[in-house]
């Protein structure tokens, strides 16, 4: 039945069968995170990094009503620079299939499709999490529930430093779903490393990430694994500059009433703008470098399957 609506680039349906490591990419950071034609360099990047450590790239994404697990160039770019393409969560994947539209798949989605189809790693920027002032928007991202119900393990640069951290790592505490920082204690702030919240564990190799999603499925522990890499060093923004540029967005995106799941596009739009393209750029390396470390655990964790 599930053939009739997804589609599997063959590169990727080989590695399905020989079981060889695989490592999921989002496309709402192409169709939404970032400027044409800069979105599209930048998820080419990101597949030529997943090869050059060992895996096979499988950017998800809905075009024309058909979900794609792995995209070509000429499908890259066309997610890339096509406008109005739908922001696709889990609650909109059945209309967009149904109805034959376009959807660049989030967090959620890209992990919903990944488990439809076996793939257990998935690279991405951030996570989605708990709204600022969700106690009154009830604004929590679908991406929580799904990390709740999916067994992939999502390696990030924490969660949107747009969010209330805090409130999103209670959550994710709620739902059982463990998360392990790599090579850090801190739990990472998206541009900037440290965000004053703790990870639950510390790894230190992409073989004690691997032995330990291993673990948690060889225990029938449903649900997917947080890894949090920190951006690199270099690349990491001064906290008080984004901090306020951050607050200045969110007064901005409440006075014009921006809500949902344009909230996300909205803001990070605004802080490119605002930062001079920084936060692009930061946001650019973070997404390589969780990207590298995906591949590198994915190795681990097939070699051992």
């Amino acid at each position: 039945m599930l053939e009739k609506y997804i589609s599997i680039k063959p590169e990727v349906k080989e590695a399905l069968e020989k079981g060889t490591p695989i490592v999921a990419l989002e496309s709402t950071i192409i169709s939404h995170g970032m400027p044409y034609p800069l979105n599209v360099e930048s998820a080419k990047n990101s597949e030529r990094i997943v090869r050059e450590n060992g895996a096979v790239p499988a950017t998800i994404a809905i075009i024309n009503g058909v979900i794609k697990v792995g995209l070509n160039d000429e499908e890259l770019d066309y997610m890339g620079k096509t406008k109005g393409i739908a922001k696709a969560s889990r609650r909109d994947m059945a209309a967009i299939v149904a109805k034959k539209l376009d959807g660049a798949t989030t967090v959620a989605t890209t992990m919903l499709v990944s488990g439809l189809v076996g793939i257990r790693v998935f690279a991405t920027g951030g996570i989605g999490g708990v709204h600022r002032n969700a106690q009154e928007t009830f604004d929590i991202s679908a991406d929580l529930q799904e990390l709740a119900n999916t067994d992939v393990a999502v390696i990030c640069a924490g969660a949107k430093s747009i969010l209330d951290i805090g409130l999103t790592l209670e959550y994710l505490e709620t739902q059982g779903v463990p998360v392990l920082g790599y090579k850090t204690e801190d739990f990472p702030n998206f541009y900037t490393r440290k965000s004053g919240y703790k990870v639950d564990y510390r790894i230190d190799s992409p073989e004690e990430a691997a032995n330990i999603i291993r673990t948690k499925w060889d225990l029938n522990l449903k649900g997917g694994v947080v890894i949090a890499n920190p951006i690199p060093v270099e690349y990491e923004m001064d906290y008080d500059y984004i901090t306020d540029s951050i607050d200045k967005a969110l007064d901005e995106a409440k006075k014009l009433g921006v809500k949902g799941k344009e909230t996300t596009p909205f803001l990070l739009a605004k802080l490119h703008k605002d930062t001079e393209g920084k936060s692009l750029a930061s946001n650019m390396k973070l997404v390589y470098n969780n990207v590298e470390i995906a591949s590198k655990i994915a190795c681990e964790f097939y070699k051992a399957k």
